[in-house]
């Protein structure tokens, strides 16, 4: 995995997801409202802090699918790590058995599972074990409400820039229809499609990066999340290959 890229392009919080064919075109298109939780539920948008003084930001969609970011110790302003997998929550516990931490301090990518509890809209509490190479690590969060907001295409539609390595720079287009484009500073070109989901305040994301040797994801598609901070104009969103072994942060702001 391009584990620099993902490294170096976050330096605040997160998050995530994918992108697909483009051409930039123009109209509104209705957007959906969220539909409403399931009784049994652990989605939504969580933040916390882990035993071992990290801060955690993550989400868990409808489907169960999960993205989360967490920093450095004692430091909540440096990204160093993204845990993804898949869970699975009932009568409030949650667990997890195909949990990925891409750990951008040492470069490696651990395989891990989860087990937890859960109040629906209130808490998420849980312990990650690793397989080999990590020691078990327990989280605490709560919920942040703005998973309840209903996502607009219109107010997100704009023009992006932010980094994606110390030395990378990328700029991407959304529009209003959900068409995604973009390029950086070294050449690498790709477009997507951005387009939000049907329950909660997040966004479908999908990547084709060109077949470039300017990219590092050359000739990959990315799927992922994204989502939107229109106090701040920032777009959060990561992606992940279909063998979860390749992927990007990128972190944007617009004008």
């Amino acid at each position: 995995m391009q584990m620099k890229r993902i490294q170096q392009g976050v330096l605040s919080l997160l998050l995530l997801v994918g992108l697909s064919s483009c051409s930039d075109g123009g109209g509104d298109v209705p957007t959906p409202a969220p539909a409403s939780l399931p009784a049994t539920s652990a989605e939504g948008f969580w933040a916390g802090t882990t035993n071992t003084n990290r801060t955690v930001t993550g989400l868990v969609l409808d489907d169960g699918t999960y993205w989360v970011l967490y920093s450095a110790e004692n430091d909540p302003l440096t990204v160093a790590g993204l845990i993804q997998g898949d869970s699975t929550s009932q009568n409030g516990a949650i667990t997890s058995s195909n949990t990925k931490d891409f750990n951008f301090e040492t470069g490696k990518i651990l395989d891990a599972t989860i087990t937890g509890n859960y109040t629906m809209k209130q808490s998420l509490n849980g312990t990650l074990v690793y397989s080999i190479g990590g020691p078990n690590t327990s989280f605490t969060t709560t919920y942040d409400s703005d998973y309840d907001l209903v996502p607009d295409m219109n107010t997100v539609a704009g023009t992006y820039g932010g980094p994606v390595t110390a030395t990378e720079n990328v700029t991407v287009q959304v529009s209003s229809t959900g068409n995604l484009s973009g390029n950086s500073t070294t050449g690498c070109t790709f477009t997507g499609s951005f387009s939000p989901r049907t329950h909660g305040n997040v966004f479908n994301v999908i990547v084709i990066f060109a077949d470039d040797p300017a990219c590092s994801n050359r000739n990959d598609t990315v799927n992922g999340v994204g989502t939107y901070d229109a106090d701040t104009k920032t777009l959060y969103s990561a992606a992940l290959n279909g063998d979860r072994t390749n992927g990007f942060i990128f972190v944007g702001t617009k004008p």
